[in-house]
């Protein structure tokens, strides 16, 4: 289906066709840019509401700046849809997400106009602060950088450090805090009780226009600017209780201003643009603006999938059912189960309660599951000052998100032999998110450290079976349970669960050509290519590792010792991975057989289905079929060869 853009946005090609339109085009612009993205998204799918929420915000930025002389720095990029529409992507842009398509996200390789590339939340300020100083540096005293962040991003760490630094840097950056409220659920603790005391203060707000709209009329620009900002800085210590938070850091704090107002945003930043200095602009916007169903239920409408447009239907897939269940809705729901007969299991989320499916708990118990907001390092030490007092913590973070706190599971969890439970959602090759999201290191990076229990079930009923194992008090160490997104295998996944022995794997299949050894959900590739196989007349054995720290030594004695063809495969990466692991016991055993390894190659992988992204890595039941036949070819070859 092809989509028509409006005239005038048919007629952007470059953000320097924004700058000949008047104030009333732009708002025109504006409808026909947010009317354009929710036809796209309607038929193709991808993220939708953030994107919604800032389209006079992305309209204004790029009327008002050059870009991309001039820096415009986007944080986690779920919003920069209309960014990427206005420069000159508008024709591609059906394409987002898909394989070989354009990045959902702000990526360098793709455009000058994604001056840093993104996907996790909170770099803008360092990036764009890090940008300012080198322009500096370099004495383009003329070059503008702008960092584009919101009120969820704002929670993790990073941004206030960026903060703190750019206070004292002396550089010429705008931060823009785009504050609606919501991240992917809605946010969470006291920086966002703070942002609402302020939007919420009608005295201030009120006073504020009055003084601002007075000290326009006024001669010397200059001299009115210094003076509304003392008076408004007066006003703000008197009116509202917390409103000094940016200015403590010493950014010279704007707003709250609408951010779905065209033409206060233009004149708004166009008069920042001429004041030097670090600065943040508060600005208020709705997520989902302009599409009522996405305003009023913003977490359901982050990345619908596809959709009715008129009606709001969102199209599911239809298969026969039953149908196997998620992932991480296994995990939910027996969470529950376990937290229900043991009353030390707590949960703990960094803000993907229904990404991860905690929010179960959350709505069950909620004095036991908590949402901590964009803030993976505190999630983890939180969870490490529970275990402490005996408490048996889930703490669910996706894969590519736990690397932001490495230094945490190391220190706080790792070295204190602490008992917290690990529970990587997203593992694997993720999908249409790409390369920011693909849970592809976790293995090693987790392997690597001492006193480290790491799982990963075949099927739902394996996860059932390890999370009970992992709340048992004879479990003393850290323990990483990885599964991936998505569908399962099992329809009938309610199991009842029983203690999986730490570092025991199993037999799935014996066979006697050769042995594939598999970790996690990609076993079930592997049962399919046996089943390919076998009707070739080959016959491999099949066995399921289940953990990769510690490794079963009894079960890979029994492999080395009756084969000399031994294929691994895992989702993660190759080096340093499962199939590593496999050749470390090979050689401090010497044992002498060829080994082939299938996973997530060295290399960046980008974007597309799992399917399409599984295929491209070679590690898909087709790929792995083959590689069984070329090993068997070459031991056919080499016993022709000797006789």
């Amino acid at each position: 289906m092809e989509i028509t853009p409006g005239p005038l946005l048919k007629a952007v090609n470059s953000p320097a066709d924004l700058k000949r339109l008047t104030k009333e085009q732009l708002h025109q612009l504006s409808d026909e840019l947010r009317q354009y993205i929710i036809d796209t998204v309607s038929v193709h799918g991808g993220h939708f509401a953030a994107s919604l929420g800032v389209v006079e915000l992305t309209v204004a930025l790029h009327h008002v700046y050059n870009t991309p002389y001039d820096q415009l720095v986007w944080d986690v990029g779920h919003q920069a849809y209309g960014h990427k529409i206005l420069t000159g992507r508008r024709d591609q842009f059906a394409n987002n997400r898909k394989y070989k398509g354009l990045s959902g996200f702000p990526n360098r390789g793709e455009s000058e106009y994604d001056t840093f590339g993104v996907g996790h939340s909170s770099t803008s300020i360092s990036a764009a602060l890090g940008m300012a100083m080198a322009a500096k540096y370099k004495g383009e005293t003329d070059r503008k950088t702008v960092a584009v962040i919101g009120d969820g991003a704002m929670t993790a760490g990073l941004a206030f450090e960026g903060m703190n630094h750019a206070g004292v840097a002396d550089t010429d950056m705008l931060i823009v805090l785009n504050d609606n409220c919501m991240s992917i659920d809605p946010n969470v603790g006291a920086l966002k009780e703070y942002l609402t005391d302020i939007t919420t203060s009608k005295t201030y707000n009120r006073l504020k226009d009055d003084i601002w709209k007075a000290l326009g009329k006024l001669p010397g620009s200059q001299f009115s600017r210094e003076m509304a900002s003392k008076i408004e800085h007066s006003i703000k210590g008197f009116v509202s209780r917390s409103s000094n938070l940016f200015e403590a850091l010493n950014l010279r704090y704007f707003g709250p201003i609408d951010g779905h107002n065209i033409t206060k945003l233009v004149d708004t930043l166009a008069d920042l643009k001429k004041i030097p200095g670090p600065k943040l602009l508060h600005v208020v916007t709705v997520k989902g603006k302009g599409y009522a169903l996405a305003e009023k239920d913003q977490t359901k409408w982050h990345a619908p999938g596809l959709f009715d447009k008129i009606t709001g239907e969102i199209y599911k897939k239809q298969f026969p059912s039953p149908q196997p269940p998620k992932y991480q809705d296994v995990f939910g729901h027996t969470l529950i189960e376990l937290a229900e007969q043991n009353p030390k299991i707590f949960g703990i989320t960094p803000a993907m309660p229904s990404g991860s499916s905690l929010k179960f708990m959350m709505d069950k118990m909620p004095d036991r599951a908590f949402d901590v907001g964009i803030c993976e390092q505190h999630a983890v030490t939180l969870s490490a000052g529970m275990a402490t007092q005996g408490m048996r913590v889930f703490c669910n973070i996706y894969s590519s998100f736990m690397q932001r706190a490495y230094d945490q599971v190391i220190h706080d969890v790792a070295i204190q032999k602490l008992p917290v439970v690990l529970c990587l959602d997203r593992a694997g090759l993720v999908g249409e998110d790409g390369a920011t999201h693909h849970g592809a290191y976790d293995i090693p990076y987790m392997r690597c450290i001492p006193n480290m229990i790491i799982s990963s079930p075949m099927n739902e009923s394996e996860l059932r079976n390890l999370l009970y194992t992992a709340q048992l008090d004879s479990s003393e160490y850290p323990f990483v349970i990885r599964y991936p997104r998505g569908e399962g295998v099992m329809p009938e996944w309610r199991t009842p669960m029983q203690e999986i022995p730490v570092g025991k794997g199993r037999k799935i299949k014996d066979g006697k050509d050769l042995a594939i050894l598999s970790l996690g959900h990609p076993g079930n590739f592997v049962t399919a290519a046996i089943r390919e196989l076998r009707v070739e007349g080959l016959d491999p054995a099949h066995y399921d590792m289940r953990f990769v720290k510690p490794l079963d030594e009894e079960m890979l004695h029994e492999v080395f010792s009756r084969y000399d063809r031994i294929i691994t495969v895992e989702d993660g990466t190759v080096v340093g991975g499962f199939g590593s692991a496999i050749l470390e016991f090979q050689a401090a055993h010497g044992y002498h057989a060829t080994v082939r390894i299938m996973g997530i190659p060295d290399r960046i992988v980008e974007h597309g289905t799992p399917k399409e992204l599984q295929r491209e890595c070679g590690y898909d039941a087709p790929a792995i079929a083959a590689a069984a036949r070329e090993m068997m070819k070459d031991k056919v070859s080499v016993n022709q060869l000797l006789g």
